[in-house]
């Protein structure tokens, strides 16, 4: 059974996650066996909040990873005071994935993750979280239970690619709302990459931005009446 404060903290994990475009993934190094063999790469989560990367056959970690899929994914802001930021560890299995839903939500994040999948030799590979280490800032630190982390499974993940293309459709003068609203920017395009239990992100004028959900919702409904709140909320 998960404590509400468990609970509360998973989805605090979660929410962190989904704000950050790129971390450091450690898997166990074959080159030096016993060292863990750290690089960046950039990620999206998927509707549960799992971390999904995509890498070339050749890679290090590509080689690794396939020996033993035991690896960390660590996040963190970057500035001149780290030590006050929020950031996080997410120890647990990496393995390919080929389900097309994952995919198609990765490209839409990284456009440029097509011109990878022509070359030949990449895939997507997902986190399967075990444990977490939250540090919510200064002297506030937690080790979570990785299903603690991940969000319930929704159907807004069946519907999430026709919410996108609906939003960037007919709405896109309501991303260019939100972002003045929450951001403070205007873009001259907006287009929403991506939708889940906890928000929404839009690549405004190319730079991907967050923007979260006042409660977690569960389907496409509950997303439109955020989505429509939120736009009257940047009328006015």
């Amino acid at each position: 059974m998960v404590s509400e404060a468990g609970t509360d903290r998973g989805a605090q994990a979660r929410r962190l996650l989904r704000r950050f475009r790129a971390g450091v993934l450690s898997t166990q190094s074959l080159k030096l066996p016993g060292y863990p063999y750290g690089a960046a790469l950039p990620f999206c989560t998927d509707s549960r909040g799992r971390v999904v990367v995509q890498i070339s056959h050749l890679a290090e970690h590509t080689r690794n990873a396939e020996r033993d899929g035991r690896v960390s994914f660590t996040v963190s802001p970057m500035g001149a005071d780290l030590q006050s930021g929020e950031r996080q560890s997410v120890l647990g299995d990496l393995a390919p994935v080929d389900e097309p839903r994952v995919a198609e939500r990765f490209l839409r994040f990284f456009p440029e993750g097509r011109r990878y999948l022509a070359i030949g030799g990449f895939r997507f590979w997902r986190l399967e979280p075990r444990q977490v280490r939250l540090i919510a800032g200064f002297g506030s630190l937690h080790w979570l239970d990785g299903a603690h982390m991940l969000a319930a499974d929704s159907t807004l993940t069946d519907a999430e690619a026709d919410v996108v293309d609906h939003m960037n459709a007919d709405h896109a003068h309501n991303l260019r709302d939100y972002c003045r609203h929450v951001h403070g920017v205007s873009p001259a395009s907006a287009e929403m990459a991506g939708i889940d239990c906890d928000g929404f992100d839009v690549r405004a004028d190319g730079a991907l931005l967050r923007f979260e959900f006042e409660r977690p919702v569960a389907d496409a409904g509950a997303a439109r009446e955020q989505l429509v709140a939120l736009a009257r909320a940047a009328k006015r």
